[in-house]
């Protein structure tokens, strides 16, 4: 096997691990890539962000069954409670590990080059308070309290970033409103702020759809789609929240 390859090639390379759906493999080449000096184009920011969130995302949600069955299993008692718990801590580790693996990419390189270039910019803070944000679902105490902390100010700075540059409508930050809003949902447990977060940003894109590029029409729909899911979803809860705290 030729031993280093370049950048066109890693770059070949993680676009067939995706087809293949290898996406361990896939994150191995487009961090090789991301150290590089050349900064990444659009189309290789994504394979990066593909790369990552599939290879966490199927840990997270092996992480939400076990803690499922866990607790079903703790309701009747169950001899096998260690060794579920053994198992589950083992998922928390590769969690670990691949969190902290992104977010040393973004802390030391991605970051900092990302700069002059908004977009970049807001992409890769958003990134950085998604992989803080997964640290926080499944962290307890002081490492949940830090997680969540970290999470919550790199998607302030990315919402900073965003509303003094990107328009209303652009997918960047509207992908960012809907996991800003999700965070206080889930992690801060404050549905109030969620809601507001979500109904200003879309809101405000419906007031600008008129000049929504056709290039990204659709995937700007999308989020806003989603993020009318999620409000009308938090609004239902809310309002029964309150009719229980009536009764």
């Amino acid at each position: 096997i030729k031993m280093s390859l370049t950048r066109e090639e890693l770059i070949f390379m993680a676009k067939i691990c995706e087809q293949t759906e290898r996406f361990e493999d896939m994150l191995d080449y487009m961090k090789k890539v991301a150290y590089m000096e050349q900064e990444l184009s659009i189309d290789e920011r994504n394979l990066l962000s593909v790369a990552y969130k599939n290879t966490v995302g199927t840990r997270r949600t092996a992480w939400r069954a076990l803690s499922s069955i866990e607790q079903k299993e703790e309701a009747k008692s169950s001899k096998y409670l260690n060794l579920l718990k053994e198992y589950k801590d083992r998922i928390e580790k590769e969690l670990n590990n691949y969190c902290d693996d992104v977010l040393a990419v973004l802390d030391q390189k991605l970051i900092p080059k990302s700069d002059g270039n908004t977009e970049a910019n807001v992409f890769y803070l958003k990134m950085k308070g998604d992989y803080y944000r997964y640290i926080a679902e499944y962290a307890v105490s002081d490492l949940h309290q830090k997680a969540s902390d970290n999470s919550l100010q790199a998607y302030s700075n990315a919402s900073e970033v965003a509303n003094a540059n990107l328009k209303t409508t652009h997918p960047i930050r509207l992908g960012l409103a809907l996991n800003f809003s999700v965070f206080y949902y889930e992690v801060m447990n404050d549905p109030t702020k969620a809601c507001q977060l979500a109904k200003d940003a879309f809101d405000q894109a419906i007031a600008d759809i008129e000049q929504l590029e056709e290039d990204v029409y659709k995937d700007a729909t999308t989020i806003m789609q989603l993020i009318r899911d999620n409000l009308t979803l938090w609004t239902s809860e809310l309002s029964q929240g309150n009719e229980d705290e009536d009764n």
